[in-house]
C-alpha cells in the first residue's frame, strides 16, 4: 500500500483525501515509479471541481518526476533506477508511487533538477505550442499575457521576449509585478488598479496587440478581444475566473479576429510530438532562456491547501507537491 490523494466526489479542495491505495505490479509495457516531485496545474482544479468530467473515484495530477522501481515483463529501454518525467498523458500523479505506460514518459536529462522538471513539463510544453503553433510569435510582434506571474505566464513572457516580441503582462499585486519585470516583460499592468484595455491602447498607440494569451477567461475575455489589432489572435487556454460568456461570430468580424481554444493533448498527440516539444523546453531551461520559479512547495498530503492557495491567487510561478 502507498499513500495518495483520492477524490470520491467533485467539489472544493476539501474533497482531496489522503488515503491508502494499492497500486500492484507493472504489466506489459508498464513501469512502476516512485514520485520525487509532482507538478500542480490549474487543470487539476478543473478536474477536481468537475469542469472536466472523469469517473470517480480518482487520483488527480497529470505531471511528475520519479524513479523507476519496477519494469513490466519483456519491456526494454527502461530499467530500475532510471529517472523519468511525464505530463499530460496519464492522470494519477498525486501519489507516492504509480503505474505508467513506458511510452508516456521521457528520460530526465542529468542537467535538469527533478523539482524543476516537475514544475516545467506541462507548463513548458504548453508554452511551446502556444508560442510556436497556436500563433507563431516572431520578432516585431506585440503580445499580451494575462496572469504574467503564473506558472505558464512566467514562461510565456520569457520565451516570447527571447523570440523578439514586445511583451505586455497583467498581474494582480506589486510582488507579482516585480516577478513579471524579472521575467522580461516590457510593460506590466496592475489590472486591479488600472484598466488593462486602456493601458494596452496607450502602450500600442491604439494599434492593439498581435496576440493575447488568456488563461483567466470570464473576467478578461471581452477586454482581451478589444486589445487585439485587426486580424489579431485570441488564444484562450484556461478559465481560472470562469467560462467566458458566449461571443457571436459577428463580434469577431468587426476586426476579422481569430479565436482558438487549444488543449495540451491535441498539440502532443504522438510520442514524436512530445519528445520534440519537451526537448525544446529542456534545452531552453538548460541554456537559461527559461528561468523556472518554483515559488511554493507543499507536502503531497497538504494538496488541499495547495489548491486553496492556487485558486485564491496567493501563488506565483510554479507549485510542486513533494511525496
Amino acid at each position: 500500500m502507498v499513500k495518495a490523494i483520492r477524490v470520491h466526489e467533485f467539489g472544493g479542495p476539501e474533497v482531496l483525501k489522503w488515503e491508502d491505495v494499492e497500486i500492484g505490479e507493472p504489466g506489459e509495457g508498464e513501469i512502476r515509479v516512485r514520485n520525487k516531485a509532482i507538478g500542480l496545474n490549474f487543470v487539476d482544479v478543473y478536474i477536481r471541481n468537475g469542469v472536466y468530467k472523469v469517473p470517480t473515484p480518482f487520483t488527480p495530477g497529470v505531471e511528475a518526476v520519479g524513479e523507476v522501481t519496477a519494469v513490466g515483463p519483456g519491456l526494454t529501454g527502461r530499467k530500475v533506477g532510471d529517472l523519468i518525467a511525464y505530463a499530460g498523458e496519464t492522470m494519477g500523479s498525486y501519489s507516492e508511487q504509480q503505474i505508467l505506460l513506458a511510452n508516456h514518459v521521457v528520460p530526465l536529462p542529468p542537467n535538469i533538477d527533478p523539482i524543476i522538471a516537475a514544475s516545467v513539463m506541462l507548463k513548458g510544453m504548453t508554452t511551446q505550442y502556444l508560442l510556436h503553433h497556436c500563433f507563431k510569435v516572431e520578432r516585431g510582434h506585440t503580445v499580451l499575457v494575462h496572469a504574467a506571474a503564473g506558472g505558464v505566464g512566467s514562461l510565456l513572457c520569457q520565451w516570447a521576449k527571447s523570440l523578439g516580441a514586445t511583451v505586455i503582462g497583467t498581474v494582480s499585486t506589486k510582488e507579482k509585478a516585480g516577478q513579471a519585470k524579472d521575467d522580461r516583460c516590457h510593460h506590466v499592468i496592475m489590472y486591479k488598479d488600472e484598466d488593462f484595455v486602456t493601458c494596452v491602447n496607450e502602450i500600442t498607440s491604439g494599434n492593439g496587440v498581435d496576440v493575447v494569451y488568456d488563461s483567466v477567461g470570464k473576467d478578461t475575455f471581452q477586454g482581451s478581444l478589444e486589445c487585439l489589432k485587426i486580424r489579431g489572435y485570441m488564444v484562450i487556454f484556461g478559465q481560472s475566473s470562469g467560462e467566458p460568456d458566449p461571443v457571436p461570430p459577428t463580434a469577431l468580424g468587426v476586426k476579422s479576429l481569430f479565436l482558438t481554444r487549444p488543449t495540451f493533448r491535441r498539440y502532443n498527440s504522438t510520442r514524436e510530438d512530445m519528445l520534440e516539444n519537451i526537448g525544446e523546453v529542456f534545452a531552453n531551461v538548460a541554456s537559461g532562456v527559461l528561468r523556472v520559479h518554483v515559488n511554493h512547495r507543499y507536502p503531497l498530503s497538504q494538496a488541499a491547501q495547495a489548491h486553496r492557495d492556487l485558486e485564491s491567487r496567493k501563488t506565483s510561478g510554479s507549485v510542486v507537491l513533494i511525496p
